[in-house]
């Protein structure tokens, strides 16, 4: 597992960008689409901001979403409508490249629609996004994958959660895992702190799942 340490979260940014750019040019070299699966919640939000402003084409990249709660994409709890308003409205990129979650439909439907959209995606061969980005709560929970679920373990490639505050559908594991690079955001002191103490807490704790061949960790000192 490799850990990316900066003073600042202005200094963490900067060093994804750098990344980012460099592992998105070498795709783009060879001829090949970019996957970033990204995440909702408030810890992205400046990294998004950062995002909008550097010069690549967007339409070689596809987005999707690590998970989504399961409410209109109007709705101030969307993760959807929190990155078309801070990163999707502000670049020119094709809605053929945008894969949401989509939650119109029961719950059920839109979790196996997602899955096939997916499968799709990669002509019914392995599933591997290129980026996985994902937030971490203070309970050590990714994506919608929380403390000692019952399907942490289970090969889907999403399905429906019944959260304590909203359903939700998530990614699951396997499918995470199966990135080629998982990047961790831990952007501020109290997420880092509560990530040192989770990892003593073993295997109940999502976070703690990670492939560890595949994350790197972006963490503030």
């Amino acid at each position: 597992m490799k850990i990316v340490n900066k003073k600042s979260e202005k200094s963490l940014i900067n060093q994804f960008i750098r990344d980012f750019k460099k592992d998105y040019l070498r795709k783009k070299k060879q001829n090949k689409r970019f996957s970033f699966v990204l995440t909702g919640g408030k810890s992205p939000i400046r990294l998004y901001r950062k995002l909008v402003k550097i010069n690549i084409d967007w339409n070689n990249i596809d987005l999707f979403w690590v998970d989504e709660r399961y409410v209109s994409h109007f709705s101030k709890n969307s993760n959807y409508r929190l990155v078309i308003n801070e990163l999707i409205k502000k670049i020119k990129i094709n809605k053929e490249n945008i894969f949401p979650i989509k939650t119109q439909k029961s719950i059920s439907k839109c979790s196996s629609d997602y899955s096939s959209s997916i499968k799709k995606y990669f002509k019914n061969k392995k599933i591997s996004f290129d980026y996985c980005l994902l937030g971490m709560g203070l309970d050590g929970h990714i994506a919608s994958l929380f403390p000692n679920s019952d399907n942490l373990y289970k090969k889907f490639i999403s399905y429906p959660v019944i959260g304590k505050d909203f359903k939700r559908i998530t990614l699951s594991l396997n499918i995470i895992n199966n990135s080629k690079k998982i990047l961790l955001w831990l952007n501020n002191k109290p997420k880092v702190k509560a990530y040192l103490r989770l990892i003593r807490e073993g295997k109940k704790i999502p976070v703690n799942n990670l492939n560890k061949r595949n994350t790197i960790i972006y963490k503030v000192l």
